[in-house]
């Protein structure tokens, strides 16, 4: 095989790509035959992956207050204006706002470098955006942020329901799969008549915000057509009878009227998915960006539970991830109120074993500040020193122009990228030049908990450098041991050796498997999915036979109710719906 086997750097379906340098600067791009997520297919975005490549706009060496600068000037400078202000202001005065877009290794550096060392878990990420709804939901049904299911349940599912998700433009080559297998009939069910509810069987166009009208509703009539698993309830869940009382109400005609639907045609679904055994709910940013987004989900889960409709062939909830390596980075803990391995942050047990793991001198005991609420603080004087890496706040995070002020506002902030001209950028005191796709070497995790490699075939243009060796090498600034990293292969046996660990614990998330893997086993680290337990077969499905990640290894349905929907009055003429465009 000619070319470099990587990973496609734009959405959470992680397809594989073979890229060959054309000694320019650029690269030719073809799908990866062999890669278990695309087998070959490529959406638009992924075939024009050429074309993103090239130094136009690069930022190529460090700079300090718009001025070129040694690397080591401005790594001291950093670490000694971190130093300085926790040693004045405690370590909750600092953060990091991290992406979905930095790789596995990245995100366990910069997370071991805040919570463990720096001492405070205000680390969070812009996967916050799309993503904080379901890990919540995922985590207060089955105990950790699993995602029961693969892929081939979608292809294999003889009815999907697609919720809050235009798969067809957000995650396409997943689309294709199910399109391709022609088993489903397909539900769209959004307020927009999308490109996927096009190209699907029904559409059920509700209106905005009553999600959980309509889960619940379909949960009573599972009930009263008798389709629920009495025996899986009985061993596997808890909080049925409370979760049903909650229902009760959602009488047909109820959802019809609170939804905006036919009559007719919500009967018509309802029925489908009582009698249909492989039903799979794809479910996306629709569900997840929303004031009840982990309530919406949870109203999933409740349907998927109480019919035992889970971790089995063709059926299941399945949380659509929007960026490449989201997963990646809930598995490392790169959000505010989490650990590494998927461990919890406030149980004290699990804390002091991730810490005496990294011989760390502290570690958080509370959550920190998640994404708004951080560049609120910013605003505020509370944040003094901010680190921002691979992603663009001041554009992509709500009320952007007030998040542009607060990172003004900051004492002193960083930023890492590629690019030298951001609307971030341009309020930052240092930038520090990042590599891009095709110059940086690691793992990413798709939606199905698979872990790929992406690799390097551009050489690191300029003095750019990767960001877990940034964040390493600004950590001995600060006099911090346990950062003597010299490559990603060292950080990847690292952090799945402390998966072994959080299994003491009952997690998810054993990678065991992997935690004695060669430098040059990691160069050719074939696509895996976890879990990856030492001496036995890697992947597969979770909760078929229970086993969830709860104290009483139950799941739970949780009573959930409809929120007040948004209403247009005089003040506010219009209620605004979003979307992504291709």
């Amino acid at each position: 095989m000619s070319g470099t086997r990587t990973t496609c750097p734009y959405c959470g379906v992680g397809c594989g790509v073979i890229a060959t340098a054309d000694g320019t600067g650029g690269a030719a791009i073809a799908g990866d035959r062999d890669h278990p997520a695309n087998f070959g297919r490529l959406c638009s975005k992924g075939s024009a992956l050429g074309e993103t490549l090239g130094l136009e706009g690069r930022l190529l060496h460090p700079q300090v207050g718009g001025i070129r600068q040694s690397w080591d000037t401005a790594l001291d400078l950093v670490a000694g204006r971190f130093q300085r202000t926790i040693a004045e202001h405690g370590p909750d005065s600092v953060a990091f706002y991290v992406s979905g877009q930095l790789l596995t290794e990245d995100y366990y550096v910069a997370n071991k470098l805040m919570k463990g060392f720096i001492g405070s878990a205000n680390i969070d990420t812009n996967s916050r955006l799309c993503m904080a709804s379901s890990v919540a939901g995922h985590k207060r049904a089955f105990g950790t942020d699993t995602v029961p299911g693969t892929y081939e349940d979608l292809e294999e599912a003889e009815l999907i329901l697609l919720v809050g998700s235009n798969l067809a433009w957000c995650h396409p080559v997943l689309h294709q799969r199910i399109m391709a297998a022609g088993r489903a009939t397909i539900v769209t069910i959004d307020p927009r008549r999308t490109a996927t509810a096009e190209t699907g069987d029904i559409h059920l166009g509700l209106r905005p915000g009553t999600d959980v009208t309509f889960f619940n509703g379909l949960l009573r009539h599972l009930r009263a057509m008798g389709a629920l698993d009495q025996a899986y309830m009985a061993k596997h869940v808890s909080g049925v009878d409370d979760a049903f009382a909650a229902v009760d109400g959602a009488t047909i005609p109820h959802v019809a009227e609170v939804c905006g639907l036919d009559q007719n045609l919500v009967e018509r679904v309802f029925a489908a998915v009582a009698r249909t055994e492989k039903v799979g709910t794809g479910y996306s940013q629709g569900v997840n960006q929303a004031v009840d987004g982990t309530d919406r989900a949870n109203a999933i889960l409740n349907c998927h539970l109480a019919t035992g409709r889970i971790g089995r062939p063709g059926m299941g909830p399945f949380s659509v991830t929007g960026q490449p390596n989201a997963m990646g980075g809930r598995e490392v803990g790169g959000l505010a109120n989490m650990l590494a391995a998927h461990l919890d942050i406030e149980n004290g047990a699990q804390r002091d074993a991730v810490r005496m793991f990294w011989d760390a001198p502290t570690m958080a005991a509370r959550p920190g500040l998640k994404a708004v609420e951080m560049f609120d603080a910013c605003a505020s004087g509370q944040i003094k020193a901010l680190w921002i890496m691979c992603t663009n706040p001041a554009v992509s995070l709500p009320r952007a122009d007030a998040v542009a002020d607060a990172i003004r506002a900051c004492d002193f902030t960083v930023v890492s990228d590629i690019m030298a001209r951001t609307d971030t950028t341009e309020c930052a005191d240092v930038l520090l030049p990042a590599t891009g796709w095709g110059e940086k070497d690691g793992t990413v995790t798709n939606s199905e908990r698979r872990i790929s490699r992406q690799r390097a075939f551009l050489p690191a243009p300029g003095e750019a450098r990767h960001d877990w060796d940034i964040m390493s090498d600004v950590a001995r600034r600060m006099d911090f041991a346990g950062f003597d990293y010299q490559s990603p292969a060292e950080i990847f046996r690292e952090y799945a050796a402390l998966t072994g660990i959080a299994q003491r614990f009952g997690r998810d998330l054993p990678l065991e498997g992997l935690a004695d893997i060669s430098a040059a086993e990691y160069d050719r680290l074939d696509p895996v999915q976890w879990p990856v337990p030492a001496g036995a077969e890697p992947g597969g499905r979770f909760f078929a036979d229970g086993g969830f990640f709860t104290q009483d290894r139950k799941a739970r349905m949780l009573p959930v109710t409809q929120t007040e929907l948004p209403e247009a009055d005089e003040a506010h003429p219009f209620v605004l719906n979003t979307g992504r465009v291709r």
